[in-house]
């Protein structure tokens, strides 16, 4: 198979190895980074997570590697047991054709089962700086062959306190070495490291625009800080989430948050560093198999989480730093795939806002969160989609045999079918609508933003004017006097349009008419459906304004 990776010249089982995972073009990190590691130089490679970096220095390590050597040749530290494996397991995978023996050690697993491999014979040992400290004090890991060490996610283990354990471990590996560091953000803290322990190293940076790629939708929500629990739960019922990551600030914040969306009926578990090894590997296990769709996390309990078809990333808490933020998004919209990443900003946060837009070149679109009335109306429509699903299959004998029961009672078929109905949706008692107030930005902030309560009566007012930029409006021949509601209007619209409820616009209930916006792309479906359309047993003529 032709691969560009021909032109760095690594040995031929390398080159098949990476062709076999289905690798063509190397990225910008594996392009920029691999040369320089080749030749021994150290270096400094500031990139996120999904840009190909375990390969832009597991190449190298394996090409560099000494046959028949005995001991240790590389050692990588990482921040996570997660990552530990996973970078173990990428590099055995790209070494699987030069015999190469590469161990992960990480606390939670059986120091003898470490210990035995070590004594037969490691070439590659990947871990988290405490157990390999304990190992190298106890006399069973021996660094004095080692001839690259590479430091992945350095500044997580900066901030994970690390730092002592990393320069104790630097100290037992001879000065000779080729040091690699790789970051996704370069702290004071990394930079006093790298001078300290490197030898006049080659920068590389992957420029954000590189990694905050186009095929991300990224919208904010401005939200009371005590109203963030109601405004996730809203966004949760209407987004069209596969599976989601919802980032929050602390350890104890993502257990809270785990717990209140679980009781609140939706499928979510939270991962945090507080989790055994096993207790974390069986929480991502059900995640990566669709058992769970919505996970909380810290950024350190996310680190080495690899997985592409994560469809929506919520900031829950808005990170300090905006590279963090750009880590976070990054884990959507990838291999090929679209993706949403949704912020929760409290007034506090429009300094914080304003550095990511900043460092991002791109401004993040505000919305307004679901109404009451189009939450209603996604779920008539998610009820109705199922009831039409099990009257296609025509799987209900039984329950025919218990309405026929109900109605020779002397039941009235009509009232059956709402009781059944009824009880069908028992389970959204577990979701309340909870009520969310207008959000008042400080004075300081009133000249360059309107607050969200006065946006949203200017919005109201402009119902009897022009629409909506990119929406169209149409008029219902029926209104308050025929005792329409807004959900009615979202419910009808939504089933017999086949329009999602969540993309209706505003709704303006008159006296005797209402007006309702729709995105332009479902006029046509609006207009061939408007012959069929009633609304509270009134017949409705639909007529576009």
């Amino acid at each position: 198979m032709t691969t560009e990776f021909d032109i760095f010249d690594l040995h031929p089982e390398l080159v098949q190895a990476v062709a076999e995972r289905g690798y063509i073009t190397p990225t910008p990190i594996q392009s920029a980074v691999i040369p320089v590691m080749l030749t021994g130089q150290d270096v400094i490679g500031q990139a996120q997570t999904g840009t190909g970096k375990t390969a832009a220095f597991a190449l190298p390590i394996l090409h560099n590697l000494n046959d028949n050597h005995g001991n240790v040749q590389s050692l990588v530290l990482t921040p996570t047991r997660e990552l530990a494996m996973q970078v173990a397991d990428t590099i055995y995978a790209y070494g699987r054709y030069r015999d190469v023996n590469v161990l992960a050690v990480y606390g939670g697993q059986s120091y003898s089962r470490q210990t035995r491999r070590l004594k037969k014979g490691v070439d590659i040992v990947v871990g988290t700086p405490g157990r390999l400290l304990d190992l190298i004090r106890q006399k069973v890991l021996d660094l004095g062959s080692v001839q690259t060490v590479v430091l992945d996610e350095a500044d997580e283990m900066l901030s994970m306190g690390f730092i002592e354990d990393i320069q104790a471990i630097l100290a037992e590996i001879p000065n000779t070495r080729q040091t690699a560091l790789f970051s996704a953000t370069l702290p004071s803290g990394i930079r006093r490291l790298a001078k300290n322990y490197m030898q006049e190293p080659k920068s590389v940076t992957i420029q954000h625009a590189q990694v905050t790629v186009e095929s991300i939708e990224q919208r904010y929500y401005l939200v009371n800080e005590n109203e963030k629990l109601a405004a996730i739960t809203r966004l949760l019922e209407v987004e069209e989430v596969s599976s989601a990551l919802i980032f929050t600030r602390t350890r104890a914040g993502t257990a809270k948050l785990a717990n209140e969306l679980a009781s609140r009926g939706f499928s979510a578990e939270g991962l945090s560093g507080d989790l055994s090894q096993d207790a974390r590997t069986r929480v991502l296990g059900r995640f990566r198999q669709e058992q769970i769709k919505v996970l909380v996390a810290t950024d350190v309990a996310a680190r080495g989480l690899d997985i592409d078809d994560i469809s929506h990333v919520f900031n829950y808490d808005l990170p300090y730093d905006p590279e963090v933020y750009i880590h976070r998004i990054g884990r959507t919209g990838r291999a090929g795939k679209t993706g949403i990443a949704i912020s929760l900003l409290s007034p506090a946060d429009w300094g914080r806002l304003r550095k990511i837009e900043a460092l991002t070149k791109q401004k993040l679109t505000q919305a307004e969160l679901p109404t009451v009335e189009s939450i209603q109306g996604h779920r008539d429509q998610q009820l109705v989609e199922q009831v039409l699903v099990w009257l296609q299959r025509d799987r209900c004998r039984r329950e025919k045999e218990l309405v026929v029961e109900l109605v020779q009672a002397g039941h009235d078929p009509l009232e059956i079918a709402a009781v059944a109905l009824k009880l069908a949706r028992v389970e959204e008692k577990q979701r309340p609508i909870e009520p969310i107030a207008d959000v008042q930005l400080r004075n300081s902030k009133k000249s360059s933003h309107s607050t969200f309560k006065d946006k949203h009566r200017k919005s109201r007012k402009k119902i009897k004017g022009s629409h909506e930029k990119g929406m169209v409006r149409f008029t219902f021949s029926r209104g308050k006097m025929h005792g329409i509601r807004p959900k009615d209007v979202v419910s009808k619209i939504a089933f017999h349009a086949d329009i999602p409820g969540h993309v209706i616009g505003k709704i303006d209930i008159q006296n005797q008419r209402t007006l309702v916006d729709v995105p332009e792309r479902f006029v046509d479906q609006m207009l061939s459906k408007s012959a069929r359309l009633r609304i509270r047993k009134h017949t409705v003529n639909l007529v576009r304004v």
